[in-house]
């Protein structure tokens, strides 16, 4: 079975998108490495589908750049990112390893909106030395910032999990014979990966990483970038609740909200401010967390904080608990569907972000694992047939503000969850992913993220900035 850890479902990384962003990102660091023994002359980089029609907005061309350039987008200096591009569009010349080669992504990025039978994202990378094609590579970008490469072989891990998850109903019989929680079971499969001591060290990266975000988020003003001249709201909702009391890091964040009253406007606010903060940065090519993608960063983040800050359980181990238990619900929609909007529309990232956020929250308030598979149901049932159409290609409009209905989704889903009884529930985990995935396949294209449908056509938007 393929095996999918919790550091595969939350990666870190740069906005705005993981399939349009992080994957082609990725894609140009692993060209980089395959031709560090040749010498080229020059390099075409093809971009396909969804990555040609959304990729201006998306910065696929600004990251493929980045990635061939040698950066990393877990450690790039986000703030450095744009003097980087602005380099190369003024030499128009590529550092590639040890050489420079003449490169102009005005002409070198072809965007190709014909759609490759393979993948909606599809993309190549093409070598050439003497005007004759030495090297290439057609890259399909999975979301979640998961790429594949045509023609490598699909290889089952070598690492034998002593409790292999392929379905809902895998994870419920385990739960079923071993007594443990959802988080249990997986730590015992991520224990097969690294040490715990690892383990404990990466998630506490991650959750430092959401944080740092959501301050950032909450104090930064302006207009988003991309020509369509959003304003950042978060800072404004943030002032408005905070109402004048200066908040430069996440302690003392933490200090006016343990002193306030918690009435369930004000809770309702914050978690919205939360999202959008996160998701604000992330239209600007910040530092943000794949959860499970970037256009759905905002949901995970805005329901922790929610529970660190608002509800009265703590437990040992909660937020080791929380991740754990949320990644394996996108494992699952991973594995029996997508969490790709050009192959799903967003219910594969929102809805799916949702239901993660929903089973996570549903175990560290005390519920029982089948209560905890039950909010993710009903979260993910709730977004299913959602679609993907940003204007003008952006992560923006209405992708920001979809962040914070789904954590508010997410946090209604875990309460229905903890209130109910599974025996009685009429829909279990693995029909809901088989329907999502089904109703992906049967929507129209124009709704999976190529902006040709829904919002994305009737407003009118000047063309994004390149």
């Amino acid at each position: 079975m393929e095996s999918i850890s919790i550091f595969d479902i939350y990666k870190i990384g740069v906005g705005p998108s993981s399939s349009h962003t992080l994957g082609p990102w990725k894609a140009g660091l692993d060209f980089r490495e395959q031709i560090s023994e040749k010498t080229i002359d020059r390099l075409e980089i093809w971009l396909y589908g969804s990555l040609s029609k959304t990729g201006k907005g998306h910065a696929t061309d600004k990251a493929v750049q980045l990635g061939l350039l040698g950066h990393e987008p877990e450690t790039i200096k986000t703030e450095l990112i744009t003097q980087y591009l602005a380099d190369v569009k003024k030499n128009r010349i590529l550092s590639f390893n040890q050489n420079s080669i003449p490169f102009d992504p005005d002409q070198d990025i072809i965007f190709f909106n014909e759609e490759r039978p393979e993948h909606p994202n599809t993309m190549e990378i093409k070598a050439y030395l003497n005007k004759g094609l030495i090297y290439e590579e057609t890259y399909l970008s999975l979301g979640g910032g998961f790429i594949k490469k045509i023609g490598d072989e699909n290889i089952e891990s070598q690492v034998r999990l002593p409790y292999p998850i392929e379905t809902g109903q895998d994870l419920t019989n385990h739960l079923n014979s071993t007594g443990m929680t959802i988080s249990e079971i997986v730590m015992q499969n991520e224990l097969s990966l690294r040490s715990k001591k690892e383990i404990k060290n990466r998630i506490d990266r991650i959750f430092q990483t959401m944080k740092k975000c959501v301050i950032k988020g909450c104090t930064t003003s302006g207009i988003l970038p991309g020509g369509l001249n959003v304003k950042r709201r978060a800072k404004e909702l943030s002032d408005k609740l905070i109402s004048g009391y200066d908040i430069k890091n996440f302690k003392e964040l933490e200090l006016h909200l343990t002193d306030n009253l918690k009435d369930f406007n004000t809770v309702n606010r914050w978690v919205s401010c939360f999202a959008l903060a996160v998701n604000e940065e992330n239209a600007a090519m910040g530092r943000i967390v794949t959860s499970p993608t970037n256009g759905a960063a905002g949901v995970i983040p805005a329901v922790l904080l929610y529970y660190y800050f608002f509800c009265s359980r703590r437990m040992p181990n909660d937020i080791y608990r929380f991740f754990c238990t949320s990644s394996e619900i996108g494992s699952l929609f991973k594995k029996g569907a997508t969490i790709s909007a050009a192959e799903g529309g967003c219910q594969a990232e929102i809805g799916v972000s949702s239901a993660m956020a929903a089973a996570g929250l549903t175990e560290i308030l005390g519920g029982t694992p089948s209560q905890a598979i039950m909010a993710a149901e009903i979260a993910i049932e709730h977004h299913l047939g959602l679609t993907c159409d940003p204007i003008g290609g952006l992560v923006q409009i209405p992708c920001i503000e979809r962040n914070a209905m789904g954590a508010m989704k997410a946090i209604t889903a875990a309460n229905l969850a903890l209130s109910g009884d599974p025996t009685f529930s009429k829909v279990d985990l693995d029909t809901v992913i088989k329907t999502m995935w089904d109703t992906a396949q049967s929507m129209h294209k124009n709704y999976k993220e190529t902006s040709d449908g829904g919002l994305a056509f009737h407003i009118s938007v000047v063309s994004p900035e390149c």
